[in-house]
């Protein structure tokens, strides 16, 4: 589905349904150097079981055109944007990583239609260690590879992986190559910058009046159960889900324990 917003032609997978906004809605963000596909193993679901889904592609990232956005904030208005403009009523937002800072933010700008928010592999506030920054700007091909070999919490996925000739972190890293492929700016360091500034998750959390969901993994290296402390504290009545045997790369990793734990949390938000 393309929509255009701020005259740039924006993308927004619809999980092979045709969008309703009469319906209650599903909005998926993805995080750094990403792109909607991340979500492929859970939205098709939402979209044959009752919701509208929308899985953004941030812009500067997968078909979404023009340069990525420098703050979280403007990833917010941008998506708070994009729900206006196509009617959306009443929406459960998830996001993963960079993903659950926008998701906060747009909470915050959009109350009347948010129903509920879900942080996947969240933290704030998410600084990025200066090698890391450093590697993104410079080195995109490093930078590319920590990230993968951080965000897994093995080299295969037990007892298997989630389909034949599925092979997880190799699918990361050429999502992350396609997308620097893609986009001559440099979409990593942009983005990491952007997760490093943000300064008002907190109070962002502080603002909600919907429910609110932490889907974190247990061996997550990239944002640890600890660094999303400030936010429970801000949240707490949220609802907190752990899965053992995962890294940051949760939705790949353990794709029916995410899907399971998102599709709940969906429906309790909506009623």
């Amino acid at each position: 589905m393309i929509i255009t917003i701020n005259s740039q032609p924006a993308y927004a997978y619809t999980g092979g349904k045709v969008f309703n906004a009469q319906l209650s809605t599903a909005v998926f963000i993805h995080g750094a150097q990403n792109d909607h596909s991340v979500w492929a193993l859970q939205t098709r679901y939402f979209a044959h079981h009752g919701f509208s889904v929308l899985a953004v592609d941030l812009p500067g990232h997968g078909r979404s055109k023009g340069q990525p956005l420098t703050t979280v904030e403007a990833m917010a208005d941008w998506l708070t944007t994009l729900l206006q403009s196509i009617g959306v009523k009443r929406a459960v937002l998830i996001g993963h990583s960079m993903g659950s800072l926008i998701a906060l933010e747009t909470a915050k700008r959009a109350k009347e239609c948010v129903a509920g928010v879900a942080l996947v592999g969240t933290a704030y506030p998410m600084k990025v260690s200066p090698l890391l920054l450093e590697a993104s700007e410079h080195r995109e091909q490093a930078a590319i590879d920590m990230v993968n070999i951080w965000s897994h919490s093995s080299i295969a996925q037990k007892p298997s992986a989630p389909g034949p000739g599925f092979y997880v972190p190799s699918g990361s890293r050429r999502l992350m190559q396609h997308v620097a492929k893609n986009n001559t700016a440099k979409v990593f360091f942009t983005d990491f910058s952007a997760c490093n500034a943000y300064a008002n998750g907190e109070a962002a959390a502080k603002s909600l009046h919907c429910p609110a969901l932490f889907l974190l993994g247990r061996k997550d290296m990239m944002t640890p159960l600890k660094a999303a402390s400030t936010l429970m504290s801000a949240l707490p009545e949220s609802k907190i889900v752990m899965i053992e045997s995962s890294g940051h790369a949760l939705m790949a990793e353990q794709p029916d324990q995410v899907l399971d734990a998102l599709f709940e949390f969906a429906k309790v938000s909506l009623k």
